[in-house]
Parts: C-alpha cells; structure tokens; sequence
C-alpha cells in the first residue's frame, strides 16, 4: 500500500509522524475518461488532445471507459438512457437501522434532500418525525453520476440529509497499513497522554478549523496580481525531545494557557460600601 502524504500528527508539543493511506481501494469503481471524438485521445483540463494537441469544444469531447492500455470503449448518453434501473429515479428504501451500525469510514457525500412541491411537504415531514422519534436512519439506492450508491437519509435541523455510503468492499484493512504493530504502552506515558488530552478538550464550535490554506493562497494571488514578488517564511524547526518531556511541558503549558481565563470568570467585584441613612448621621450627630 503506498501512503499519499507524510506529515506529522501535532497536539500542543507532542508530534507523531505519519504517513496517511487511502482508505477506498478505487479499483472497485468504474472511472470513465474524457477523450477527443476524433482519435480518441486523452483530454486534459486546458481541453487540449494529448494525442494531437487540439483544443476541443464540448461536441469534440465523449466519454470513454479504459478496458486496455490506450483501448477505450465509447459510452454515449444514449447508451446510459438505456440501463433502466428504478433507482435512477427513485430512492427505494431497503431497511431502517440505527445509525451506529454504518462506520464513520463508510460515509461519503452528504447531500439535502427536500420536498418538492406542496403536495410532498406533508409525508416529507411525517418520514422527517418519524425518523428522530425512532432514531432510526433509512438505508436504499439512487444513481447518481453515473453508478449506483448506497444512501442512508436521516433527519437533521427539521429536513433530511442524505449520505452516500461506499460498499464496506471497497474499504480497505487497517491491518495492510505498514509498520502498525501491537506493543506495551508504557503506564506514565499514557497517564500524561490522557492527562493532556483532557486538558485540552473542548467543543466542536470552539475550534477554529478555518482553511488557512485557502487564504494564504487568496494571498498570494493578490500579490501577483499586484506584480509583487511572493516572499515565504522558513518554518522553525522545532527541538526533538523526548515524549516524557513534552508531555509534561505541554501540560504545563496548556494549564498556564487557561489558568487567566478561569481567574477572570471567578472573579468577584468588591460590593460597595454601604451609605449611613439620614436616621444613623442622626444618632451619630
């Protein structure tokens, strides 16, 4: 199995490398290519023949399925009108289960599914009830692009979501990833681990997982668009140190992080002093 990326795995100072696998084996999946009417050819995203260099128009351009080397068979709309399947038009639900049974790694695309027209509010509503009174999700088939998937529609903010499911065929071991073995975790070690990840939980909504990619590329447009030269930073590279050692320094940190912030929230004003009445001045008087 070759990995796809190699990175690291950072939480405060403790970094894991890793190295990050396809979970899909896209072999089982039908892929069709773009190729040039005429010599069938490989387009390529500037809609350009690979085979002679021309650039296509959306009427030079058809669909082709690989079955040799540089050997395609042509598949026209006409040829996909054929196939009649129900599930080309209709959703047909195979069962409800509880959602729990589909693993996390078998969810594809969402999608939102509404009613369409006046006449369908009403039983949409009523599978939209039914559904999170029974806490139960519905599982069937559509076609959709070109393949048949398995969906599972649930209820979510009063509507319904739709969910591509990938076969659990197509999923691949977690048993073929290299170098995974099974070893004693040394006590303390995973005592710290624990120990920091609990200090730093939080909530979905308190993460900023805004992509920071995006806008630095957005960045870096705009610079050349303005005929500047794009400047980049050397990132720092860190000290390697021991997991004992950072585990304990990230603890420290993380609790020096949110010690001011917990001060703040308990912290009371002094009440104010209360004035002598007319009748005290009196008595004191």
């Amino acid at each position: 199995m070759r990995s796809i990326w190699k990175g690291h795995i950072q939480f405060s100072l403790v970094t894991i490398p890793v190295r990050i696998y396809n979970a899909v084996d896209t072999k089982e999946s039908i892929q069709f290519n773009q190729l040039h009417k005429d010599d069938n050819g490989p387009v390529g995203y500037d809609r350009k023949c690979k085979k002679c260099g021309k650039v296509l128009t959306g009427e030079e351009i058809v669909k082709g399925y690989q079955f040799e080397p540089e050997q395609y068979v042509i598949v026209s709309p006409d040829d996909l009108a054929k196939i009649k399947l129900k599930s080309t038009k209709v959703i047909e639900i195979e069962g409800f289960i509880d959602s729990s049974e589909v693993h996390p790694t078998l969810y594809e695309s969402p999608y939102f599914a509404g009613p369409d027209g006046s006449v369908a509010a009403k039983p949409y509503s009523l599978l939209t009830q039914a559904l999170k009174t029974s806490g139960k999700v519905a599982v069937g088939k559509v076609v959709l692009r070109d393949r048949e998937d398995a969906v599972m529609i649930g209820p979510l903010d009063g509507g319904l979501v739709l969910y591509k499911l990938r076969s659990p065929k197509e999923l691949r071991k977690m048993e073929s990833v290299p170098q995974i073995e099974k070893r004693e975790v040394n006590k303390d070690e995973l005592k710290l681990s624990v120990s920091l990840v609990e200090s730093m939980a939080s909530t979905l909504s308190n993460l900023d997982l805004t992509d920071r990619y995006r806008d630095a590329l957005r960045e870096m447009i705009e610079v050349k668009i303005a005929g500047k030269e794009v400047v980049s930073v050397a990132e720092e590279e860190k000290p390697v140190v021991d997991i004992m050692t950072a585990l304990k320094q990230s603890i420290e940190r993380t609790k020096a992080q949110k010690k001011p912030m917990e001060k703040a929230k308990g912290e009371k004003k002094p009440a104010p002093e209360a004035k002598p009445t007319k009748e005290k001045k009196q008595k004191v008087a």
